[in-house]
């Protein structure tokens, strides 16, 4: 009696269980599973700056194309490219009535561009959008006019690192010069984004690909507008954020995003949840342990990290950490890819060959996804659902293996 009695709580709870989370359970099933560990280093808010940013560069561009993966691709750090910043001596000269802008291509940051090309050039770097500017200009002239502090970083010529500026007001794609922010009406969104994927032909030499929105501020006019830009992948958090609550925190839709789903236009999403700041005290082996994980659950490893780690004080050490990183990843996980972000969404939208198809495969790294839904997981334990969905992943592993 006992026995017939927690066969049917098993059957009954993990039926229940199974129809509650329908949604997710289907979601993370139909998520691409990728055959080997995928390692992309992403690295934001390059463009204008101080010369020896250009120096910067030129050690990333070393250190990286001293690594190979099992194909013989050198390591990828994709470059998040802010293509201006304030022209603070015009600006000066106007008393902060009107906005200018210096882009990257102007005289003084030619260093910086040729390192660029250059890593470009040599596939170890791969250039993504990330914006015309790191802010909203209008945005950024009204929080000038009513607080010194931002006026001086607007109209000094050597405040050229956007990172020194408020949060809020670092959001691009949504006006924060008061908070709570206001959206951006369609037409200013929609000329935006055009002219700034037009300078980005101009300095880059061709079109954007890959949009990364500076702190991951962005809405569905923006998606349209950069699919209409030739623009078909944007970097996530695993949500979209569109604005700032009175305390300048992110807010948005609570809707997960998944590698592989399609938003505005066909967009590709990926994901990026994984944090590599050695500048904050981050060690590869923080970073080596997010690419297990990933394998296990069959997603790629995008890690976030900043310019600002490897132009401070702490440069050398953080560009010795990259070195570190991708020689333990290599000796660790033989059959790792180093990619763009770029290639890996092409590899999304057409079901390309680096993608799992067999089911023992699928279902192990559905398994792993599964477990990392906290909530779900405690349930499927008392519910017993946690225990048929074991054996058959491990009935699946012993197939695999055999």
């Amino acid at each position: 009696m006992i026995v017939k009695a927690l066969l049917l709580w098993m059957l009954l709870g993990s039926a229940f269980l199974a129809i509650l989370y329908r949604r997710p359970l289907i979601a993370l099933w139909r998520e691409p599973v990728l055959r080997n560990p995928v390692l992309i280093v992403e690295s934001d808010d390059w463009g204008p700056g101080p010369a020896h940013h250009a120096d910067a560069l030129e050690r990333l561009s070393a250190c990286l194309a001293k690594h190979r993966d099992c194909t013989g691709h050198p390591a990828v750090m994709t470059l998040g490219v802010t293509l201006s910043v304030p022209d603070a001596i015009t600006i000066s000269r106007c008393n902060a009535s009107d906005y200018a802008a210096l882009w990257l291509d102007a005289e003084p940051f030619a260093a910086h561009l040729k390192a660029m090309l250059a890593g470009r050039d040599r596939n170890v770097f791969a250039p993504q959008l990330h914006g015309a500017a790191h802010y909203w200009p209008p945005a950024l002239m009204h929080a000038a006019a009513e607080h010194e502090e931002v006026c001086t970083w607007l109209t000094t010529p050597a405040s050229l690192e956007t990172e020194s500026l408020p949060s809020a007001l670092q959001s691009r794609w949504t006006d924060a010069s008061r908070l709570p922010s206001v959206s951006l009406s369609e037409g200013a969104t929609r000329l935006a984004v055009s002219e700034e994927a037009e300078a980005y032909v101009r300095i880059l030499g061709e079109p954007p690909r890959v949009a990364v929105p500076p702190t991951f501020i962005w809405n569905r006019t923006v998606e349209r507008a950069w699919a209409e830009a030739g623009i078909h992948c944007v970097i996530t958090p695993g949500r979209r954020y569109e604005a700032r609550n009175e305390a300048g925190d992110l807010i948005g839709p609570n809707m997960p995003i998944r590698n592989g789903e399609r938003g505005e236009g066909g967009m590709i999403y990926l994901v990026r949840d994984a944090y590599f700041e050695p500048a904050y005290g981050h060690r590869a082996e923080r970073a080596l342990a997010a690419l297990a994980t990933k394998l296990t659950q069959g997603r790629p490893c995008l890690l976030e990290t900043h310019r600002f780690n490897f132009t401070g004080r702490q440069a050398d050490a953080a560009v010795a950490e990259v070195d570190r990183l991708l020689t333990q990843a290599l000796a660790r996980f033989p059959d790792l890819r180093f990619s763009s972000c770029a290639e890996l969404a092409e590899q999304f939208r057409h079901g390309g060959d680096w993608l799992e198809q067999g089911f023992a495969r699928r279902y192990s790294a559905w398994f792993a996804r599964l477990r990392a839904l906290s909530r779900f997981w405690k349930l499927a334990r008392l519910s017993g659902l946690a225990y048929m969905l074991s054996a058959v992943a491990i009935i699946s592993n012993t197939s695999t293996r055999a």
